[in-house]
């Protein structure tokens, strides 16, 4: 576990997300070509934006997993809104044949997924604090 541990200026930590975001409408749009530079724009927004993508994937050419860790300062909410926004823009820039399949060229559905990954079980947290609470 200690691997996993980030050390920051004034705090220390193990944030992941999973995150999950599809094509509007579901459309089949994410073929290998789009995913390999859709998977480098990940990658370069997230060194810019200052957080780190442990795995990234296309899933049936119209859906995203993200595997993410980030630093308490980056709310999930903003890291989406990077990685949609951003990979939006330029993947319609870099395939304009893209938006002739999409309605109204948008690229991305509104929604996203998104759960932590735990260290440490909801249980173990539990325990831990009642027996803090019981030590003093």
């Amino acid at each position: 576990m200690e691997e996993n541990i980030i050390y920051y200026r004034t705090s220390t930590c193990n944030i992941k997300y999973h995150v999950v975001w599809s094509v509007k409408h579901r459309h089949k749009i994410l073929d290998k070509e789009v995913e390999m530079y859709l998977n480098e724009l990940v990658q370069q927004i997230a060194n810019e934006k200052g957080f780190i993508i442990q795995f990234f994937e296309c899933v049936d050419s119209d859906y995203c997993n993200c595997f993410i860790t980030a630093p308490p300062k980056l709310s999930i909410t903003m890291i989406v809104k990077y990685l949609k926004g951003i990979t939006g823009r330029k993947l319609l820039e870099q395939f304009p044949e893209i938006r002739d399949r999409l309605w109204h060229g948008e690229l991305w559905n509104h929604s996203y997924y998104c759960e932590t990954i735990g260290a440490v079980s909801e249980e173990n947290i539990k325990q831990y604090i009642e027996h803090q609470s019981k030590s003093y």
